[in-house]
């Protein structure tokens, strides 16, 4: 059966009879019919006797009603929920973001996009390296990635690419004494002795920490820390100095942190990716969002 011929049948019960029935669907009287008796033919009974003119529902007929009602109102409501969905005021969008860009400026976005688009919903899963969040993309968990990469991505056919922001480096310390004096961005070489707070090898803020152990004698990683939300605390435990992205320097600094720039030439290039392939109406909206922000 098919919801079309759901839909005939209880046009024919509904109205007593197929006449009146394909005058109310404005079809021809023996597309209901036939429409009818394939159903019949696919269900194995009858659903109708005729007596004189009228049509009178067998026990069958009888049973298939009150289901038949609950299938049409479920497919109403599914045609409803994409037609929300494509008119941007329901359903869910899916994104895989990297720890930093979380913070920042995903924040910003997802704010921006919501005051426009309140009725949707917004999921950030957690992705580690650009190559995490390409597999997302890739097996279908997230529609939309936000990606940090030293130097703009390379080109993948798979993918396209919005350059979305541009973060340097900075140094988050638990006192102004664990860092060299001025206000200058601090270079690598005068962190002699520094015990860092690092992230996981293959992310920016590994390379960027990588950068100072090889410049700055006797500095010493104190931490490696994958999960990065700890990262902060640690500073405030007086375990070290953490290297991250300037994005933190919002959460850092409230925190009574002190944080300065590390002068390093490399910076992250913050980009949203997607597949090539047509992406949702949900998506597209926010990319939209993101192109008027930037």
């Amino acid at each position: 059966m098919d919801a079309r011929q759901l839909a005939y049948f209880l046009a024919v019960v509904d109205h007593g009879g197929v006449q009146r029935a394909a005058e109310e669907l404005w079809v021809a009287q023996p597309s209901v019919s036939q429409a009818i008796k394939k159903l019949e033919r696919g269900l194995g009974t009858p659903l109708f006797r005729r007596y004189g003119r009228r049509l009178v529902l067998t026990p069958a007929g009888e049973a298939l009603v009150t289901p038949a009602r609950q299938v049409t109102r479920w497919l109403a409501a599914a045609d409803e929920s994409v037609a929300a969905v494509e008119r941007l005021l329901a359903g869910k969008l899916t994104i895989a973001a990297m720890p930093s860009q979380a913070v920042s400026p995903l924040t910003e976005l997802v704010a921006a996009f919501r005051r426009l688009h309140p009725g949707v919903q917004v999921s950030v899963r957690a992705a580690d390296r650009p190559a995490d969040v390409a597999a997302a993309l890739r097996t279908g968990t997230a529609e939309l990635g936000l990606i940090a990469t030293l130097g703009r991505p390379g080109p993948d056919p798979e993918l396209v690419v919005h350059p979305v922001d541009e973060q340097s480096f900075v140094l988050v310390a638990q006192d102004a004494a664990d860092l060299p004096e001025g206000d200058e961005p601090v270079a690598p070489a005068l962190l002699s002795g520094a015990r860092l707070i690092v992230g996981q090898p293959g992310t920016g803020m590994r390379r960027a920490a990588d950068q100072i152990l090889a410049a700055a004698p006797g500095a010493a990683i104190a931490v490696e820390m994958e999960h990065r939300e700890a990262l902060l605390p640690l500073v405030l435990a007086g375990v070290g100095i953490a290297v991250v992205a300037a994005s933190w320097r919002r959460l850092a600094e409230p925190m009574g942190l002190v944080v300065r720039d590390l002068a390093l030439e490399e910076v992250l290039h913050v980009s949203l990716v997607h597949r090539t392939e047509p992406v949702s109406a949900l998506a597209r909206a926010f990319v939209a969002a993101i192109q008027r922000a930037i």
